[in-house]
């Protein structure tokens, strides 16, 4: 062996992980994301500042109240006790009113009853207990819902019981509800600045999005106006400009497609013409029809090319009735001797190219009608999201690798005939519209062509 160890196979990535939980819980929008990041630091930064001030600040200002308050009782608990005579008793309860603010109410051989502790808001009564455990060193009960003005607390004394009023606002630190509304607002307030400015930048996104996804419907609504931040401005000015090409190499490649069309049918016109000036012999008249036959061929593979070549990019988009127009495609393949049957939701308006979606319904029927006896054609809505055309047959069909393979250009599939260009053809205009066509197995043996448009 070779002094170097033999390389161990390669160790994989696990997918996942904490990204993949996050990205779970994260929303999807842009405006709930830049939300929370905006948010999301100034509230820990808040959450921060109130453990620090409440874990600190308060904590110390809550000690010392509650220290100064259990020593001036345990004083004048001390006074009370040392002192025989109930008149100098109840004279230094009134001392201690006038001086400390406590109110004491004396009652000479009462014993004390347990009360259940209470928790309030706040370290205020943590504190007290523990000063007065410090402090008096006696058994004593706190009643913190006695009264919402004071704290009643009652300590068992070798005589009696004493109850002391101790004035709420001389525990209770105020910063506390002064700091947290002032949290509390600023960060209402920063929400409400935060979502009405994101507002803007995302409804310029927002608006731009829907105009590049109306224009690849073929829905042309003019420019879009260009609004917040200017990075957007920018993108929106990039897409008008870019709608303004593309509406202009359209407008140019239609108008010298249409002078094409125009040289190409001519030399035809006068083919045609010539043939009709030829005599009528019964020797020549075979071959006159074979040359007008091809004629005829050549000038539909000019019309498919042409059509292929400009898609119909000049028709404007209007409310259509489609079940008015697969009812014209049915009854003009019927007048052309086609076996077809039609089968739907009637009155399902949408807004189309009429013409444009009327040639490719015409194509794929004429496909199916050319490899089948019977054709059916069925139309229905899928909510309000969108609408399917299936038009089957009970040809031979396409065998499956074949089903994509046949919408390239001058690709005839398994069944020569025609120019290669009606499924091609179809599927540029459908997908101009925003849809898509599919091929796939007919229930009735055959091929089923399924279109589905966007509402």
């Amino acid at each position: 062996m070779s002094g170097q160890e033999a390389a161990g196979p390669p160790r994989r990535r696990i997918a996942g992980g904490p990204e993949r939980v996050l990205r779970k819980f994260l929303p999807r929008g842009l405006f709930a994301r830049s939300l929370l990041i905006i948010l999301l630091p100034v509230l820990l930064l808040e959450a921060v500042m109130l453990q620090v001030f409440y874990g600190s600040h308060l904590g110390i200002i809550s000690r010392r109240f509650a220290f100064s308050i259990a020593g001036e009782i345990a004083f004048s608990l001390d006074q009370i006790d040392r002192s025989r005579d109930p008149a100098a008793q109840f004279r230094i309860i009134d001392e201690v009113q006038q001086q400390f603010e406590l109110r004491m109410i004396f009652h000479p051989g009462a014993k004390l009853v347990p009360r259940r502790a209470v928790n309030v808001l706040g370290p205020m009564d943590d504190d007290l207990a523990q000063a007065l455990r410090q402090h008096v060193s006696l058994p004593f009960t706190m009643d913190w819902l006695a009264s919402p003005d004071f704290v009643l607390v009652s300590i068992q004394l070798h005589t009696g019981v004493v109850n002391v009023e101790i004035p709420r606002k001389r525990l209770w630190a105020g910063s506390l509800y002064i700091f947290a509304s002032w949290v509390g607002g600023t960060s209402i307030l920063l929400i409400v600045i935060a979502s009405l400015f994101l507002r803007i930048q995302v409804r310029g996104i927002r608006r731009l999005a829907r105009a590049a996804e109306t224009f690849g419907m073929g829905r042309d609504r003019g420019p879009i106006k260009p609004e917040g931040a200017r990075e957007v401005r920018r993108a929106a000015i990039a897409f008008n400009r870019m709608q303004e090409r593309i509406l202009r190499f359209l407008s140019q490649r239609t108008d010298m497609l249409a002078g094409v069309s125009h040289d190409l049918r001519t030399p035809l016109t006068r083919l045609r013409l010539t043939l009709a000036m030829l005599p009528q012999s019964p020797e020549l008249a075979p071959d006159v029809a074979d040359m007008t036959a091809d004629l005829e061929e050549m000038e539909r593979m000019i019309s498919g090319y042409l059509a292929f070549a400009r898609g119909e990019g000049e028709e404007k988009t209007v409310l259509t009735n489609l079940s008015a127009t697969l009812e014209e495609v049915v009854n003009s393949a019927r007048r052309s001797g086609a076996r077809i049957t039609l089968h739907g939701t009637p009155d399902l308006v949408l807004p189309l190219r009429a013409d444009a979606m009327r040639r490719a319904i015409m194509n794929l029927v004429d496909n199916a009608r050319r490899h089948a006896p019977h054709v059916v054609v069925g139309v229905a809505a899928e909510g309000t999201q969108a609408v399917e055309v299936t038009v089957d047959d009970d040809g031979p069909g396409i065998p499956p690798d074949q089903l994509e393979s046949v919408f390239r250009p001058f690709e005839s599939g398994a069944h020569p005939g025609g120019s290669g260009l009606g499924l091609t053809i179809a599927r540029d205009i459908v997908r101009a519209h925003g849809g898509d066509i599919r091929l796939s197995q007919s229930p009735l043996g055959g091929l089923r062509a399924t279109i589905r448009l966007p509402v």
